[in-house]
């Protein structure tokens, strides 16, 4: 299966056919999101309930390997939004996809610090200090995988004392000032405000992330779970999503 942008006119197309995105679906969409997605879906969340009243989307929002897993073992989802290609693909190698699924955002990495950066964190090479405590997303997690990519690339061998279980976990151990430093996503950075530093990562050594999204195939909801996924992938969407700081396709 590849995995590509889907125009919004055949997502359209095909929700109109089982009831219609502009039909008001109503009822529950569960959707389980990447972790990274908290913000910008609560956002989306409000702004589908306030289009389609009597409608209420469920977030459930994890690292996007738990996800998986979750889907796997036949929780009742009906709409799955990654935060990497890779989870996305094995839960439709399951056949557990309807389509092919979109890729809808984009993001980068950053080093999130404490306010001050009491550890004078410059750049990735400082991760390898022992002083000092950093933290990383736990390998299998997809930021946790992009940060130790981007430290491969750089030729950093991080001192690591934490591998939280998503990336909003190991933001909050920063913003309390458990750790001098962890590897995030650009957006975490942004959605945390004053109470962390970002410090950029090299170009050359960064990694991009691609944020797939699809409806699932025994979704309690299809007709609503194909309406909630057009609308991510439609203007209000996308401007939300550029709002929240991540690149779009």
């Amino acid at each position: 299966m590849r995995l590509r942008m889907v125009g919004l006119a055949v997502l359209v197309m095909a929700a109109a056919g089982c009831g219609g995105v502009g039909s008001d679906p109503g009822g529950e969409i569960r959707v389980s999101a990447a972790a990274s997605l908290t913000d910008a879906f609560a956002s989306i969340e409000q702004a589908y309930e306030d289009a389609h009243p009597g409608t209420d989307v469920v977030l459930n929002l994890a690292a996007s390997s738990s996800l998986r897993e979750q889907i796997l073992e036949g929780a009742p989802v009906d709409v799955f939004a990654s935060a990497n290609l890779l989870n996305m693909q094995v839960v439709a190698d399951a056949g557990m996809v309807v389509g092919e699924p979109a890729v809808f955002a984009g993001n980068t990495l950053q080093i999130a610090v404490p306010p001050g950066n009491p550890g004078g964190v410059s750049g990735l090479a400082d991760l390898s200090r022992e002083e000092l405590l950093v933290g990383l997303c736990a390998a299998g997690v997809p930021c946790g995988d992009f940060a130790r990519e981007a430290l491969a690339l750089a030729g950093v061998e991080a001192a690591v004392d934490t591998d939280e279980p998503n990336v909003r976990a190991l933001l909050t151990k920063v913003i309390e000032g458990e750790l001098d430093a962890g590897i995030v996503y650009t957006t975490d950075v942004a959605a945390a405000g004053s109470v962390v530093e970002g410090i950029a990562v090299p170009a050359g050594h960064n990694v991009a992330a691609e944020y797939p999204i699809a409806v699932l195939a025994g979704a309690p909801d299809p007709v609503g779970a194909e309406a909630f996924v057009a609308f991510v992938l439609g203007a209000e969407g996308r401007a939300i999503l550029a709002g929240h700081g991540f690149t779009l396709p």
